[in-house]
């Protein structure tokens, strides 16, 4: 069991968590959630040691081992595979200590011990979790330092998986995964046999794979039995209750101090005055926290055009002449379109993404826009290319110089940016905020095609579910890359896998596309019933 007594957490002089208790069950999947900034990391970090607490403490058994995701990803010469392998330090030791060895009985402790630990599968385990992350058999034997930090992040979550320990800490792990690693990372939690607590803005994550939810609330803890779906429920239906009772409870305390307020100064009520006097003192207080406010997305109303908005003909698009990452495309998009981009990270998603944005040059074929198409484009990668210097005000400004300060801080306050945060700098501002920023450029000239590449990596929960509020209310075409199934579930209509160089539309739902991804198969299997949903141009 995981034992958090009674810790209290400050930074520079706050208090993020107070007095706060819970005990884990060992064995068992906890989901940690609370809302940006409740201090969820930093409860991670005390409980890996990385940070020594107020006052409390937290225990676990002697013999656990503690395991985390490194927070500086793997760059070195060695391989992938070799990367993870050597995660596992018990394995590493013994191999190394029975390549010198020279006695007899110890060296048959040492492969005893390797066989135990199930050492000479490891090779075929490690690749399995490495190809579950999406790495080919091929990259799995490339040098770590070839593959950009977001791909290097995989291969330290894989490492982290693979020891395999009694204590497993993840902290918002799908950040760098895109839905296909995601479905696989659900399977593989829900076969995991340590303690895992995990932090996650994942819904569906946390419905499939979490079976208690750690709550960070007000400064405390608070653990409930279920998944995510289920600690809703139970905590809406707490509140009820705490709240009729605290009426209740208010109702009997003004009874008796209207009577102790009338009858103090009289003689003959004075003993019951007193008695009331008592039984006011006694009664505890119900306290029911006030719901954190959920700051609003709102996307404007979109510029209209009459369909299509584009059609594509034998289209293909790359990034280097006569090596086209997409080829064969005929789509057409119109103006009511909701679709979801399928595929695993590296077949092309994101370069659609940027050709449909206008952000890529065709490479053959043909690609035709409406005189009134208005693209709006979110890429996380543009995050990174915010000036830090600037106020999220100035950062408008600078992109719309003729708008005026009230159309200005109108579009900050559509996407919850409150008069102090419209002039915060954005190096001081959160991640979910930065992305709220890059949702408002996004949308500045009231686009009439949404062209969003993984829009909610920064979001919590509740952000999430305003994001999709929004995006439903939205009247423009929505174009989606997300891991975010609840997401793509709640908002598209249809489906285009992009694999293999081609797009092609995929007839089934997301339980279906998680079935043909589990399957390894290949290519997805067609239900002839289904209609075909990408129409040609």
């Amino acid at each position: 069991m995981l034992s958090i007594d009674n810790i209290t957490i400050r930074i520079a002089g706050r208090e993020i968590i107070g007095g706060a208790t819970a005990n884990l069950p060992a064995g068992r999947r906890i989901g940690l959630v609370g809302r940006n900034g409740a201090g969820k990391s930093t409860l991670l970090k005390v409980i890996l040691g990385q940070l020594a607490p107020d006052g409390g403490e937290v225990s676990w058994p002697r013999d656990w081992k503690i395991g985390a995701v490194a927070q500086e990803a793997p760059s070195s010469a060695d391989s992938l595979l070799d990367t993870v392998l050597a995660a596992d330090h018990e394995r590493s030791t013994l191999l190394a200590e029975a390549e010198t060895e020279t006695d007899g009985d110890v060296l048959g402790e040492i492969y005893t011990r390797l066989a135990a630990i199930d050492a000479y599968s490891a090779p075929s385990r490690a690749a399995s979790i490495l190809a579950g992350l999406g790495f080919s058999a091929e990259e799995q034997l490339r040098p770590c330092s070839e593959f950009s930090g977001g791909w290097r992040m995989r291969v330290a979550l894989a490492a982290i998986l693979f020891a395999n320990p009694d204590l497993l800490l993840l902290d918002e792990p799908t950040n760098y995964l895109d839905l296909e690693g995601v479905l696989w990372l659900e399977d593989f939690l829900r076969r995991y046999r340590g303690t895992v607590l995990i932090v996650s803005h994942d819904r569906d994550l946390l419905n499939t794979s979490a079976e208690f939810i750690l709550h960070l609330e007000h400064h405390k803890l608070f653990l409930y039995t279920g998944n995510y779906d289920t600690f809703v429920g139970t905590r809406a239906a707490k509140r009820a209750l705490d709240a009729a009772f605290a009426k209740k409870q208010d109702a009997a305390r003004q009874h008796m101090q209207a009577f102790v307020d009338r009858f103090k100064a009289k003689a003959s009520k004075a003993r019951q005055a007193q008695s009331r006097m008592k039984m006011l003192a006694k009664m505890q207080t119900v306290e029911v926290p006030v719901d954190e406010h959920v700051a609003p997305i709102r996307i404007p109303k979109c510029v209209e055009a009459p369909p299509p908005l584009i059609t594509m003909d034998n289209a293909s698009v790359g990034y280097e002449p006569g090596k086209p990452i997409l080829s064969h495309m005929s789509l057409r998009l119109d103006p009511d379109d909701r679709i979801a981009l399928l595929g695993k990270n590296g077949n092309g998603k994101s370069t659609l993404a940027k050709l449909l944005a206008n952000k890529l040059p065709l490479m053959g074929g043909e690609l035709t826009r409406a005189r009134k198409w208005l693209p709006g484009y979110f890429a996380q990668h543009q995050m990174e290319e915010l000036n830090g210097a600037l106020t999220p005000i100035e950062t408008l400004s600078q992109l719309r110089p003729a708008f005026r300060m009230e159309q200005v801080r109108g579009q900050l306050g559509g996407f919850g940016f409150s008069a102090d945060k419209a002039m915060t700098k954005v190096a001081n501002l959160s991640g979910g905020e930065r992305a709220r920023l890059m949702l408002a450029l996004a949308t500045l000239d009231k686009p009439n095609m949404l062209i969003l590449d993984e829009p909610t990596n920064h979001l919590d929960i509740d952000a999430r579910a305003e994001l999709l509020t929004a995006l439903n209310d939205f009247d423009g075409a929505v174009i989606l890359v997300s891991h975010d199934r609840r997401l793509l579930e709640a908002t598209a209509d249809r489906f285009l896998l992009v694999a293999d160089g081609r797009v092609e539309p995929f007839d089934g739902d997301l339980d279906e596309y998680r079935k043909f991804l589990l399957s390894g198969e290949n290519t997805p299997t067609r239900r002839e019933a289904a209609p075909k949903k990408v129409r040609a141009a």
